[in-house]
């Protein structure tokens, strides 16, 4: 099972949002304020579990544990590409626990522009994992 920890490039990546999330692709947007724009995107290819809370601070990825890879070898009835595993501020008294296991994670990084109709395009370099 492919664990991973995302290689992030420097910068203020502390608020972090579910941008959007389809079969095909799960994408989480990060940056210092998601007000008006943001700089990084972590895109899931074909996510296969999925437990994340919508919006999230300070996520400190780690390697998952052996609970949590046979939490979704159990789910999902196989073993993922990718599996990424966080703890971090949900708003409440206790850090909450990320797991996503994907075919594939794509690290983009670049100034997106937020609001208005539809998304803005994204201008930035990307590094692609699977």
């Amino acid at each position: 099972m492919g664990e991973e920890l995302p290689e992030l490039p420097e910068g203020s990546w502390w608020d972090w949002e579910v941008l959007l999330w389809t079969p095909a692709e799960l994408r989480l947007a990060a940056g210092y304020d998601l007000s008006y724009h943001h700089g990084l995107e972590l895109v899931f290819g074909d996510p296969l579990y999925v437990r994340c809370p919508a919006m999230f601070q300070d996520p400190v990825f780690r390697a998952p544990t052996p609970e949590e890879r046979r939490l979704v070898e159990r789910q999902t009835g196989e073993r993922p590409a990718v599996l990424v595993a966080f703890d971090a501020d949900g708003g409440g008294p206790e850090p909450v626990q990320g797991l996503i296991a994907a075919e594939s994670m794509e690290v983009r990084a670049g100034f997106v522009r937020r609001g208005g109709v539809g998304r803005q395009l994204f201008h930035g370099s990307s590094t692609e994992r699977s």
